[in-house]
């Protein structure tokens, strides 16, 4: 790397190490206290951070996570026992009515039965199986990727939220890539780091060479950059750790 990347590289893996590092904290998925204290709940409830995952596409992000608690609401519980008794029309009779809790409600049902389903065949109920005994950050992507419509974004995502903030322990973090979300390509490409229209996978690489053993660990700080500073259009450079060494490519 040249040195402003290795400059540029260090204090972005240090922030991130200051939010590895933190104690567990609630995370905040949505703006409802009640559904948070569900997600967060992984080990009596893995498998409402894992439904959330799986519905975690095309909407946004709050609302889809938003859903298992929904969900719950209408069954009068989230306990696994009640879930794996629903047939597939139940479950698109949740997703739809009296309102839909999806953009596109029949795709997403269909997901969130055939979830339960893998759930309940592949891990006896207990979803937290995937990421118990420490295990390397390979497997658990993998294992998310086996869920119908999940793809190495929302794997690798679910698997960067559960180290970091829900302090999950695994034996290796190499397998936990950045996010090429709008906030991270817009950075990365300020800062000089990518070209402009770089590819999912060029961002994806482009990280694994600033941090190799967790490249997922400058996701967050850089998409905090972008969402709070590095706007696309009101760019407050004064208030951002990076003004010194960024190059402000198109700003």
């Amino acid at each position: 790397m040249a040195q402003n990347e290795e400059d540029i590289a260090a204090i972005l893996v240090s922030k991130g190490e200051v939010i590895f590092q933190a104690p567990p904290s609630i995370k905040k998925f949505t703006g409802n206290e009640a559904a948070n204290e569900l997600l967060n709940d992984i080990k009596n409830y893995p498998h409402a951070f894992v439904l959330a995952c799986v519905m975690d596409k095309q909407i946004k992000a709050e609302l889809a996570w938003l859903i298992p608690y929904r969900v719950s609401t209408k069954l009068g519980g989230f306990e696994f026992s009640i879930l794996k008794e629903l047939s597939e029309d139940n479950v698109k009779n949740l997703m739809t009515k009296p309102e839909p809790l999806h953009r596109f409600p029949d795709k997403m049902s269909s997901e969130f039965y055939r979830a339960v389903k893998r759930i309940s065949i592949e891990f006896n109920g207990d979803s937290s199986a995937i990421w118990s005994d420490k295990p390397s950050s390979a497997k658990v992507v993998y294992e998310f990727l086996q869920f119908n419509g999940v793809g190495p974004k929302i794997a690798t995502m679910a698997t960067n939220i559960l180290a970091r903030e829900l302090k999950v322990p695994f034996s290796d973090y190499y397998s936990i890539d950045i996010s090429a979300d709008i906030h991270v390509r817009r950075v990365l490409h300020r800062l000089g780091l990518i070209e402009k229209g770089a590819s999912v996978e060029q961002i994806v690489y482009k990280a694994r060479a600033l941090n190799p053993e967790f490249p997922g660990l400058i996701d967050l700080p850089l998409w905090e950059i972008g969402r709070n500073w590095c706007r696309p259009k009101k760019v407050l450079c004064n208030n951002c750790y990076l003004k010194d060494i960024c190059s402000k490519t198109d700003v």
